[in-house]
């Protein structure tokens, strides 16, 4: 069995710059927008190295999803760079109009996401966005894990067709996937095999799933980890296959239930084969300010409450 461990912590929005600048040189094509938050979005080398290539919009979201619309009619390859919160709600309807309805070509790449943006506060710790992006028809939606796997997700959509949306995080996070991974859009990723219960997580909330199946396996639970980097098109063949083995399952996400992931698999899983699943999210709440880690703990998001989940859910299960 794989042992995940990892030697650094990195912010996944380097993994995004990252991304973009190797996106910029592979591709003339590629563009890039941001909303006065060059720096947030790690989109400073790619300004530096693409100056006529990039387009400071300014405090504009909305003009700058329209500016974006209108460059995939020439052929260019729009990244929009902006917080979570502002690149959902503030632009719903640009989004839907513009870009969605019409199947624009546009990257909104969205930083800050979730409960670990930490000090900001509520305002900006947007937890509804994942429901908004994937509930619009020709919407992708993608939600890596680490800094490796979401300079992988950024390269992949520069050859993907079509409106997508990648969200990641402000805070270091471990870094533990393979830096020279092939990113599959819309393909789950087995990181644990395991029999007794599958937990199914994305984003930050994969490191925790697997500390949480490493406490699990020492108290004799075997516990599969099913990295779920693409939360629209959902990987339903492994959502399926690795419940029907299990019996039961958890699913882990940075968001609130309502809308999110766990609802996904939830619905799958009423249509296909009904088994106990339990939700690790946040349940109809806003967040507040404070440390990353301490805030996933109060909000109900930390390993232990992953590890409690799967035990709820076997015993749903067996009973």
């Amino acid at each position: 069995m794989t042992k995940y461990t990892y030697t650094e912590k990195k912010d996944t929005r380097s993994g995004f710059g990252a991304g973009l600048l190797e996106a910029g040189k592979n591709n003339p094509n590629v563009v890039a927008l941001c909303a006065d938050l060059i720096g947030s979005l790690k989109m400073g080398d790619f300004k530096k190295e693409f100056p006529e290539r990039f387009v400071q919009v300014g405090i504009a979201e909305a003009n700058m999803m329209g500016i974006a619309a209108g460059m995939t009619i020439g052929g260019k390859i729009p990244f929009t760079g902006t917080f979570a919160n502002f690149s959902t709600s503030r632009v719903y309807d640009q989004i839907r109009q513009s870009i969605a309805y019409s199947e624009k070509n546009v990257k909104i790449c969205a930083s800050h996401a979730g409960l670990t943006l930490g000090e900001d506060g509520a305002t900006h710790q947007v937890l509804e966005d994942i429901g908004m992006m994937k509930m619009l028809p020709n919407m992708t939606v993608i939600n890596p894990c680490d800094y490796n796997q979401t300079k992988a997700a950024t390269l992949a959509l520069v050859d993907h067709h079509g409106p997508a949306y990648l969200r990641f995080g402000r805070p270091a996070w471990p870094i533990f996937t393979d830096p020279n991974q092939k990113f599959e859009i819309g393909k789950a990723i087995n990181f644990v095999e395991g029999s007794d219960v599958s937990i199914f997580a994305t984003g930050h909330m994969l490191w925790l799933a697997i500390e949480a199946e490493a406490i699990l396996a020492e108290q004799g639970i075997s516990a599969e980890i099913i990295n779920i980097h693409t939360i629209k098109p959902l990987d339903d063949e492994a959502v399926l296959k690795s419940v029907e083995k299990t019996g039961c399952a958890v699913s882990a996400e940075e968001h609130q239930i309502a809308g999110g992931l766990g609802e996904s698999i939830a619905s799958l899983l009423a249509r296909n084969t009904p088994k106990p699943l339990e939700i690790v999210g946040v349940n109809d709440s806003f967040g507040e300010s404070g440390k990353p880690v301490e805030l996933l703990a109060k909000y109900g998001l930390s390993v232990e409450s992953i590890v409690e989940s799967a035990k709820k859910a076997i015993a749903r299960k067996n009973a």
